[in-house]
């Protein structure tokens, strides 16, 4: 830090809830109800209902009602990117982060420093949200969810090319993928309209009700319909969306003639795919990789990074070989395959 400034260990804080701020007397993804919550991003292990006032991105209440009910904090303040406002001294913004719909990176700028807390992101294309910008700070807060060497997405267009070649190899199968219902599912329909796939996706009922919501908020997702509202037989050679676990259950056992797919960033780990059972593993991820990773804490500019949930060791050590210092936070409670 230079003179003048505080550095930020002073007054940001691990604790059993959350990431707290000391002054503002707010956490950022706490893990337990607080009075003050500011988040990050919709999904359940960063998202919680509980707290009595919510500070995030109008996308993100919007998940966050959807989810939890309208209701699911007492006071409910909406952040549009790049809009600035403070408490006791501390300036808060929001700044898009990639990861899904309303994800942001929050920066704090309190006694002359600027910390950055990025919650989940990702640096490649994706159309169903804004996408990251680097913000330049002096501390960066990091998740490391594929913070290990071997991780490197493929391009997500190369992994739609393989979905829509295995129905063209394989058209008496219906081909069921396995999608988190908020931001994988919506990605991987924008990718195969982009793709040039016209025909109707059938959704799981649990899918329906977020991708209604992208829709409002202007993502065309296409002709989407509910496969309980047709005769089951008719989905050979069709594409099904569900939720992972439905790969496995019942559910999936009434498809005909089922070839298990999944998008998810851990289908480069073979033993993954092999424990779920899936045929066709799409690497297709919402968070960002390793090599992403490291640009990522080039573009910012920080010289102290603080890494938290995921491989935090790897991440730490490579970023001490760049020069910088370097911490993990150990923080609890995030689920590294929520959103993967």
């Amino acid at each position: 830090m230079q003179k003048g400034q505080s550095h930020p260990s002073t007054w940001m804080e691990v604790r059993p809830e959350g990431l707290f701020c000391r002054p503002g007397g707010f956490y950022i993804d706490p893990i337990r109800p607080v009075k003050h919550a500011l988040i990050t991003h919709g999904h359940a292990d960063h998202a919680r209902a509980g707290h009595e006032c919510v500070m995030a991105t109008p996308e993100t209440l919007a998940i966050m009602a959807s989810r939890a009910g309208a209701d699911f904090a007492e006071h409910q303040i909406p952040m549009p990117y790049g809009e600035v406002t403070g408490t006791s001294g501390v300036r808060i913004s929001f700044h898009p982060a990639g990861h899904i719909l309303g994800s942001a990176q929050i920066l704090l700028e309190h006694a002359d420093t600027r910390l950055v807390v990025s919650g989940d992101y990702k640096r490649e294309h994706d159309p169903t949200c804004a996408p990251f910008e680097p913000v330049p700070c002096d501390v960066f807060v990091t998740e490391a969810t594929f913070g290990l060497p071997v991780f490197r997405t493929p391009p997500v267009e190369g992994e739609i090319d393989k979905l829509l070649g295995s129905l063209r190899l394989f058209p008496e199968r219906c081909h069921a993928v396995g999608v988190y219902a908020l931001g994988k599912c919506q990605r991987l329909i924008r990718a195969l309209r982009d793709a040039g796939y016209d025909r109707p996706i059938y959704l799981h009922g649990a899918l329906v009700k977020l991708c209604a919501l992208y829709e409002e908020h202007g993502i065309a997702l296409g002709d989407l319909v509910r496969v309980s509202e047709v005769p089951r037989e008719k989905l050979a050679g069709e594409i099904v969306l569900c939720p992972p676990g439905s790969l496995t259950d019942r559910w999936s056992r009434k498809l005909p003639n089922v070839l298990p797919a999944m998008a998810s960033g851990w289908m480069q780990v073979r033993a993954r795919a092999k424990q779920r059972r899936v045929e066709l593993p799409l690497i297709i991820s919402d968070h960002a990789d390793w090599d992403d990773l490291i640009r990522t804490i080039e573009d910012v500019g920080a010289r102290e990074i603080w890494v938290t949930h995921g491989r935090e060791d790897a991440l730490v050590h490579q970023a001490k070989r760049m020069g910088l210092k370097a911490r993990a936070l150990s923080l609890i409670g995030y689920e590294e395959d929520a959103a993967d």
